[in-house]
């Protein structure tokens, strides 16, 4: 994600979870079921699934050094770039990053959003925000 519109609509719209180092934001996407697939167009050209899609904050407020934030966000975005394909598509994920991430490492930083995105997940399908 890169403009605020879709950061604000994650962030409105979606289920909230979070932790000391992390907060996750997830907007569950359009209802395709397992069984669902793309429908061909007259050309025979094959709509695909639209990508989940991920944007990562971390505020100045929160961590003060650039390099430090900085930090986080590469560290985050590595992380969910390996659990992108778990999530459902057209799913809208933000994640912020807080203070306690600043000295975290990458493995408490893996378990903390393994854990929230289930719990996000969960909450964005059953209706609830939190």
């Amino acid at each position: 994600m890169l403009r605020s519109e879709d950061f604000s609509a994650a962030v409105r719209s979606g289920a909230r979870s979070g932790s000391r180092r992390l907060v996750v934001h997830y907007c569950a996407g359009p209802n395709y079921g397992p069984d669902s697939r793309p429908e061909a167009d007259a050309a025979g050209a094959v709509d695909a699934l639209p990508q989940a899609r991920v944007g990562i904050v971390v505020s100045k407020k929160q961590v003060a050094r650039a390099t430090h934030r900085n930090r986080i966000k590469r560290r985050v975005r590595a992380l969910m770039r390996a659990r992108l394909d778990t999530l459902e598509p057209g799913a809208r994920v933000v994640v912020r990053g807080l203070a306690g991430a600043d000295g975290a490492t990458s493995e408490q930083l893996a378990a903390d959003l393994d854990r929230l995105l289930a719990r996000s997940r969960h909450l964005a399908h059953t209706g609830r925000r939190r």
